[in-house]
């Protein structure tokens, strides 16, 4: 039985490993008790918002929100900074549940909108969010200063 709901506390063994699984396919070294102490923050500290898709007691994905502002439209945006399904449950349609949760709290929140960023060589989510109605902003550069 499928279900999508806010991540708790109680989830944080299950989100931790799913976390683990994400930042690994973003080539990042593997730390479960560092995913966990940070998860645990963002909960804790209402930092962000994650949801995440469970099937039968088994965490199956998350997303995660953090919340910016927009000084020019003086509202709320959401940033979608992570979006991940185990690959055994992938084409299940959990990515699409996950976004239009997201949407939810976007309307439910009174945000302008959700933004997004991810790899050009991301094929599948190249094709995903255009499916989900998110439209490419090809009208501005984006940057990034590191501090290394």
């Amino acid at each position: 039985m499928k279900n999508i709901r806010k991540a708790g506390i109680a989830d944080l063994p299950q989100l931790a490993s799913l976390f683990d699984q994400y930042r690994i396919f973003y080539h990042k070294e593997s730390d479960i008790p560092s995913a966990e102490n940070f998860l645990r923050e963002r909960i804790e500290n209402k930092e962000s918002e994650i949801f995440v898709t469970e099937e039968n007691g088994e965490l199956t994905g998350f997303v995660q929100l953090y919340p910016i502002f927009s000084s020019t439209k003086m509202q709320r945006y959401w940033l979608l900074n992570d979006l991940y399904v185990n690959i055994t449950h992938r084409g299940k349609g959990y990515s699409r549940e996950l976004i239009e949760r997201s949407k939810e709290l976007c309307r439910s929140s009174n945000a302008c909108g959700i933004l997004l960023e991810t790899g050009k060589g991301n094929d599948i989510g190249n094709q995903l969010y255009p499916s989900c109605g998110f439209e490419l902003y090809d009208s501005a550069n984006f940057y990034e200063w590191s501090n290394s």
